[in-house]
């Protein structure tokens, strides 16, 4: 199934060079990431442009690069990672935040200021346990054995 809606999401890197954004992200998500064919607008408004549609476990993404930073990224949109244990949320938390900075309840945000919400994916059942919603007010980066004290 095709997807109807493709996010897309414009990026500012040295150059206009789309390929370091997409070696950041298939350094991260591996087999999980595919990069299609890279086109080069040339010279914009905003410098050297180049355009790349990518897939993060199979959905879709349109990925822009350009030379000049236009509109930064910022906390009114995130994406959202639903991980399995305790090691997947340690994996994602700590590439995304090597580069970029940790945020509250599960946020952080990338090296080029992308937001992210690592989550476990039973989210919803810790947060219902006694004292969920004040464990993750507490949280940076989400641990799951806090809510099952």
């Amino acid at each position: 199934m095709q997807n109807k809606i493709i996010p897309s999401l414009w990026f500012s890197e040295t150059g206009g060079n789309i390929s370091h954004i997409i070696d950041y992200y298939k350094n991260i998500f591996g087999g999980s990431f595919e990069a299609g064919n890279v086109m080069d607008l040339g010279d914009t408004p905003s410098g050297k442009t180049e355009l790349c549609q990518v897939k993060i476990f199979d959905q879709k993404y349109l990925f822009m690069s350009t030379e000049k930073a236009h509109n930064n990224f910022n906390d009114a949109f995130a994406l959202t990672i639903q991980c399995d244990d305790q090691e997947e949320i340690d994996k994602y938390w700590s590439y995304f935040t090597k580069d970029g900075k940790e945020s509250m309840c599960g946020w952080c945000i990338d090296k080029y200021g992308l937001r992210w919400q690592v989550v476990p994916k039973n989210l919803d059942e810790l947060l219902n346990r006694p004292d969920g919603w004040n464990v993750i007010m507490g949280q940076k980066k989400i641990i799951i054995s806090e809510y099952l004290k």
